[in-house]
Formats: C-alpha cells, sequence, structure tokens
C-alpha cells in the first residue's frame, strides 16, 4: 500500500512538474509574441500608405517592394557575397579591439600605476569620433582591407575597455574581507572572486563593443570600398535605389540583433549565481 502511494505521488509530482514546465513555455512564447506586436502593426501601415499613393516609392518604398528586392539580391548572389564581405571585416576588426580592449581594461584596473600611465591617454582618444580618424588611416594604411578592420577595431575597443576597468573596480570592498576569511591566495582572488564580480560589466561591455563595430563597419566600408554591405548601400544612393539601402539597413539591423542576442544567451549562463539577474 505505501508503494503504491509512493508510486501515486510521483506522478502526482511529475505531472505538477509537466505542467509548471509548459507554462513557462508559454509564458516565454507569450513575450516573444509581444515584441512582433509593434513591428508587425508598423509593416501593416507602411504598406498601405505606399499602396494609397500616399508616400513616394522612392522616398519610402513599400516592404512587399523591399521584399522582392531582397530576394533578387539573393538569387544573384550579390547580396550574399557582399554580407560575406561585410562579416569578416566586422568579425576581425572586433576581435582584435575586442580582445586588446579587454586585456588592457584587465591590466587597468589591477593595477593604480598602469591606470595613472594609461587611461588619461585612452579617456582623449575615446571621444576622437571614428569618421575624424577616416583620413588619417587612408594616409596611414591605404584603401585596402587593413585600414577598414582597424577602424573596427578602435570602435570595438573602448568599451570592453570602459566596462572591464569599471567592472573590477567597482568589486564589492567586503568580499575581500570575505577572502581574507577563506584564505583565498591571490590567484584564486582574481579567478573566483575579482573576474566574477565584474563579469556582468564584462558582458555588457562586450555587448557595446559589438553594436560599435557594426557601426564603425559602415564607417569603415565608405573608404574607397568596392564591396560589402555598406558600400551596397552607398552605391544604391547615387542611383536612388531605395529599396536596396533598404534592404542593407534591414541587414544590419538583423545580424546587430542576432550578434547581441547570442551575448545574451552567455549572460543567461554565466550569470545564474547572481540574485538579482532575471534570466
Amino acid at each position: 500500500m505505501s508503494n503504491q502511494s509512493a508510486i501515486s505521488l510521483d506522478k502526482v509530482n511529475s505531472s505538477k512538474k509537466r505542467v509548471l514546465k509548459s507554462k513557462r513555455d508559454l509564458g516565454k512564447v507569450t513575450i516573444m509574441l509581444k515584441g512582433f506586436i509593434l513591428p508587425i502593426v508598423i509593416l501593416v501601415i507602411w504598406e498601405l500608405t505606399g499602396a494609397w499613393g500616399l508616400i513616394s516609392p522612392t522616398l519610402l518604398p513599400r516592404p512587399s517592394a523591399i521584399l522582392t528586392t531582397f530576394i533578387d539580391l539573393a538569387l544573384t548572389g550579390n547580396l550574399i557575397e557582399h554580407f560575406k564581405i561585410s562579416l569578416w571585416r566586422a568579425l576581425g576588426g572586433f576581435l582584435i579591439g575586442g580582445t586588446l580592449g579587454l586585456l588592457v581594461g584587465v591590466a587597468v584596473g589591477f593595477k593604480k600605476n598602469i591606470e595613472q600611465t594609461v587611461d588619461p591617454t585612452i579617456q582623449m582618444l575615446r571621444t576622437v569620433p571614428t569618421l575624424a580618424v577616416i583620413p588619417l588611416f587612408i594616409l596611414w594604411f591605404g584603401f585596402g582591407e587593413v585600414s577598414k578592420i582597424l577602424l573596427i577595431a578602435k570602435g570595438a575597443f573602448f568599451p570592453l575597455y570602459v566596462n572591464t576597468f569599471l567592472g573590477i573596480r567597482s568589486v564589492d570592498s567586503k568580499l575581500f574581507d570575505v577572502a581574507k576569511v577563506l584564505e583565498f591566495n591571490r590567484w584564486q582572488l582574481i579567478t573566483r572572486l575579482i573576474l566574477p564580480s565584474a563579469l556582468p560589466n564584462i558582458l555588457l561591455g562586450l555587448r557595446l563593443s559589438i553594436g560599435v563595430a557594426w557601426l564603425a563597419l559602415v564607417a569603415a566600408e565608405l573608404m574607397g570600398s568596392s564591396e560589402g554591405i555598406g558600400y551596397l548601400i552607398m552605391d544604391a544612393r547615387q542611383f536612388s535605389q531605395t529599396s536596396i539601402v533598404f534592404v542593407g539597413i534591414i541587414i544590419f539591423a538583423v545580424f546587430g540583433k542576432v550578434s547581441d542576442s547570442l551575448v545574451k544567451v552567455f549572460e543567461k549562463r554565466l550569470l545564474k549565481w547572481q540574485d538579482n539577474f532575471k534570466g
């Protein structure tokens, strides 16, 4: 009799778990669908105003026309080739700039004398607009891939540097007292206390760095480029092909969001230990 009760209790618990899991999944789907409401409303109004002739197709083509242009460019292969080139430029620049930003941010965060020597110069360079240094990069590195990748690296460097530095310096001082009680050595202090505490800021810097890399990509592809999504947009602008301009803008928006979402996945996995993190 007791065995039957235990079996029935297990069945009840398992059914409760399935109900809770289905509710959580339904909640996630509902939240995701809510994010599509506003874009769908905008697209419907946009399409109707274009169909009724209220807006010039040269200034603002209909979503259906943009979709047709996207399909045509994809079928001819031009869009895919331009996108591959832009993706490699953005990825290369981000890896160089982001890695340097992380390493320098860690060094400046841990050492006061390095901060006093390096940080003032970096903060001064951070305020220089990316567009302002384009002529200088052309003079130094020419119109080739090196100048474009380094320009993207410049943009990706500063967000990760600043957030890594701030994350390390904002570690709660009370945690160091706990580390003394636990008799942490220097390596344990860095790997088990400082870096995990700075991780939220570092991941925020990573998200910002990826976004700036996509922004810098457009500026980089204005430097005498004959390939890439940025070049595709500028070339279409000269011939008033607004639908192609919108295709390029949408590609930047979509893949910028995709890259940001990938970092958010890492956030959910790496920041579960935080009580105030709502993942």
